[in-house]
């Protein structure tokens, strides 16, 4: 059985936290890429420009692509070969995100879900946690900015309303 102490666990979703915020991935890269080659608009081309030279600054002075840099998802994958030690799994998570929002300069967005005041530290952390064949652990963070719920809508359509219903609610709520 493989020992992994909890620490690492804080060091790295700390670390996952800053470089998830300010390092665009390459395969995003490398869309932008295709789609500057591709887009026929002069405005779309200079928009999709801005796009590709923001992730480079956000990269070369490490901060944030996004002015949004959400709450943070945590998806876990624990070997059953391995022993945790030191301390509690979802603590070491919650520290690591206090410490990568802390240190990466990172825009602290969650509040409580009562009170609605921010918890000031970016936590607690949305945790996915799955147990898997092997002796490693896997981590992976994903920020997730809040804009798009922001303009949620939600209704209770009667099935008499039928396809076109849902069809005309949509379109309604996306003009």
């Amino acid at each position: 059985m493989r020992e992994i102490h909890i620490s690492q666990i804080t060091t790295a979703v700390r670390d996952l936290c800053i470089k998830a915020n300010t390092h665009l991935g390459e395969d995003v890269l490398q869309a932008f890429a295709k789609a500057i080659d591709q887009e026929v608009s002069p405005t779309g081309k200079d928009i999709l420009e801005k796009l590709v030279e923001n992730a480079r600054i956000a990269r070369e002075e490490g901060i944030p692509i996004c002015q949004d840099t959400g709450f943070a998802v945590v998806f876990v994958e624990v070997g059953q070969e391995v022993r945790l030690v030191g301390g509690d799994l979802k603590e070491a998570i919650n520290q690591g995100v206090r410490q990568g929002y802390e240190e990466g300069y990172l825009r602290k967005s969650v509040c409580h879900p009562f009170t609605r005041k921010n918890t000031g530290d970016n936590t607690p952390t949305v945790i996915h946690l799955d147990i898997v064949p092997g002796d490693s652990v896997r981590l992976i963070v994903a920020p997730k900015g809040g804009g798009s719920e922001n303009m949620s809508r939600v209704t209770m359509l009667t099935p008499a309303v039928g396809i076109q219903g849902v069809k005309d609610f949509v379109v309604q709520r996306v003009k």
